[in-house]
C-alpha cells in the first residue's frame, strides 16, 4: 500500500517541482541567518608594555625541559604526566567529544538496517502449513533541511577542537606545577646547606663563649645569649629540614615515584642551582595569544555556542524525511517454493512544529544567552592571558636587574662576619656584634638563593603564559583527520 501510494504522489510532476523547490529555498536561507558570528572581535594592545627577553625560540618550547640540561627534571615531567588524574579526565574527554562527533557526523547519513523475519502456519482448515521467510534491508533519512543537523556537527567538530586544546593545557599545567616544585626543592636543599653551616657556626661560638665563660673572661650572660643563638640555629635548621621532606613528599604524590626511589635520585641531581633556559617572545601579543590551548578552547567554545543557537532555531522550521526498503520473501507451502520481491520508497514526509507551548522558542532564547555569556567569557580569557604574560615578563625583568645588586649583598655580608669572628675571637667585637653580623649574612645569602628560585619560576611561569608550545594548525588538523 506505502509502494503504491508513493507511486501515485510521484506521478504528480507538479507536487514534486513545489516541494523541491520549497526545500532547496530553505536550506539555502536557514544556514546562513541561524548562527550568530563564530568569531568574535577581541581588542589586544598593539605591543607588549613589559620588555621582552631576546633569547630562545618559541616554536621549541615543547621541547623546552629538555633545554634546561637536567634528565632528572623531565623524568619527574614525564612520570606525573602520565599519572596525572588531570590528564586523565582531559583524555577522557578529547574520546568523549570525539564519539559526539562520530554520533553527529552520522545523524547526517542515512539509517540502514538488515531485517530477517520468519513465520510458519495454518490460514484456513484442510490448507497446507505456510512458511514465509523474508530477508530485507531497510532505510531512513532526515534530510537536513534548515541545517540543523550540520550545526550539531560542526558544534561537535570545534569540541574535539577544544578538548583537545585542553588536554594539552592540562599537560602544561602538571609540567609547570612538578618544574616549580623541583626548583623549590633544589632551593630548599640549598637553604638547608645554609642552615646546617649557620646552626654549626653558631654552635661553635656557644662552645668558645661557655670555655670563656667558665674562665672568668667572659659575663654568664654573654654565654647564656650564645647558647640561646645555637638553640635558635637548631631550630631554624630543623624547620628547614621539615620544608624539604614536604616538597619532596608532594613530588612522590605527582610522580608516584616511591619516595627512597626519589631521594636517590634527588641527592645525586640537586647539586647545585638550577637555571631555566631563556624563552623568546614574539613582539606582537595576537601571535602569543594564539598559541594558548585555553584561548583556543574558549574560542571554540564561541563556535560550538553559536552552533547550538543555529540549531535551537532550526529546530522551528520544517523537518523532512524519507523512508525505503528493499526486501525478499520465500513461501513455501505444500512444497512449494514462490521467490518474490518487494519495494517501498517513501513516505517522504514534512513536519512543521505548530503549537509546543513556548519551548522551542525560550529554548532559543537560552542558546541565545548562553552564546553572549561564552563570548563574554572569551574576551576575558584573552584579556587573562595577556595579563599572565604581562605578570611574567615583569617578574623577569624584576629578577633579573635584583641579581647583580644580591651578589654584591651577599659577598659584603659575608666578608664581613668573616671580619667580625676574627675580631670576636681577638676579644675586640662583642658577641652582639657577632650575631648582627651573622644575621645579616645569614639574610643576605638567603635572600640570594630565593631569588634564583623566584627567576626560575617566572621562566616557568612565561613558559607557561606563552602556551607550552601549543600548535593550534596541528589540533585541527588531526581532529579533521
Amino acid at each position: 500500500m506505502m509502494m503504491m501510494m508513493m507511486k501515485k504522489k510521484m506521478k504528480n510532476p507538479r507536487t514534486h517541482q513545489t516541494l523541491v523547490a520549497i526545500t532547496a529555498a530553505l536550506a539555502l536561507s536557514a544556514c546562513s541567518t541561524f548562527m550568530p558570528p563564530t568569531q568574535v572581535e577581541v581588542v589586544t594592545p598593539a605591543q607588549w608594555q613589559a620588555p621582552l627577553p631576546h633569547q630562545g625560540k618559541v616554536t621549541a618550547l615543547t621541547q623546552w625541559w629538555e633545554q634546561q640540561g637536567d634528565p632528572l627534571l623531565v623524568e619527574l615531567i614525564t612520570a606525573a604526566q602520565a599519572v596525572s588524574p588531570s590528564i586523565s579526565q582531559a583524555l577522557a574527554r578529547v574520546e568523549t567529544s570525539r564519539a559526539q562527533q562520530a554520533t553527529a557526523r552520522g545523524a547526517l547519513l542515512p539509517n540502514l538496517n538488515a531485517q530477517y523475519a520468519a513465520s510458519r502456519g495454518v490460514s484456513q482448515p484442510n490448507l497446507p502449513v505456510t512458511t514465509t521467510q523474508q530477508f530485507g534491508l531497510q532505510s531512513a533519512w532526515e534530510i537536513d533541511l534548515v541545517g540543523a543537523n550540520r550545526a550539531v556537527s560542526r558544534a561537535a567538530l570545534a569540541n574535539v577542537h577544544g578538548s583537545q586544546a585542553l588536554w594539552h593545557d592540562a599537560r602544561v599545567s602538571v609540567a609547570a606545577e612538578v618544574a616549580n616544585l623541583y626548583y623549590s626543592l633544589s632551593t630548599c636543599q640549598q637553604q638547608l646547606a645554609l642552615a646546617q653551616r649557620d646552626a654549626t657556626s653558631r654552635q661553635e661560638t656557644a662552645r668558645l663563649t661557655e670555655i670563656n665563660a667558665k674562665a672568668g673572661f667572659l659575663a654568664p650572660s654573654v654565654a647564656a645569649m650564645a647558647r640561646a643563638s645555637a638553640a635558635d640555629g637548631n631550630s631554624h635548621l630543623t624547620q628547614q629540614g621539615a620544608l624539604c621532606d614536604l616538597d619532596t613528599k608532594a613530588l612522590v604524590a605527582l610522580t608516584a615515584i616511591p619516595e627512597p626511589d626519589l631521594k636517590k635520585k634527588l641527592a645525586v641531581a640537586l647539586v647545585k642551582s638550577k637555571q631555566s633556559a631563556p624563552i623568546s617572545v614574539a613582539s606582537v601579543p595576537a601571535q602569543t595569544i594564539a598559541q594558548r590551548p585555553d584561548v583556543f578552547s574558549a574560542e571554540r567554545d564561541v563556535m560550538v555556542a553559536s552552533a547550538q543557537v543555529g540549531n535551537a532555531k532550526a529546530q522551528r522550521l520544517p523537518r523532512l524525511s524519507l523512508n525505503g526498503s528493499i526486501a525478499a520473501m520465500r513461501l513455501t507451502t505444500g512444497g512449494v517454493d514462490t521467490d518474490g520481491n518487494t519495494w517501498s520508497f517513501g513516505p517522504l514526509a514534512i513536519s512543521l512544529p505548530l503549537f509546543d507551548g513556548g519551548q522551542r522558542a525560550a529554548a532559543v532564547t537560552a542558546a541565545e544567552a548562553n552564546y553572549a555569556a561564552v563570548v563574554s567569557a572569551y574576551r576575558g580569557k584573552v584579556r587573562q592571558a595577556v595579563r599572565e604574560v604581562e605578570e611574567a615578563l615583569v617578574n623577569l625583568n624584576s629578577t633579573e636587574a635584583r641579581t647583580q645588586d644580591a651578589i654584591v649583598s651577599t659577598r659584603g655580608y659575608a666578608e664581613s662576619l668573616a671580619a667580625t669572628q676574627s675580631r670576636f675571637g681577638q676579644g675586640l667585637a662583642s658577641l652582639v656584634e657577632l650575631e648582627d653580623a651573622r644575621r645579616n649574612a645569614l639574610a643576605s645569602e638567603s635572600s640570594q638563593l630565593s631569588l634564583a628560585l623566584e627567576r626560575n619560576r617566572a621562566w616557568v611561569a612565561l613558559y607557561r603564559a606563552l602556551g607550552g608550545g601549543f600548535e593550534p594548525d596541528a589540533v585541527t588538523q588531526t581532529a579533521a583527520n
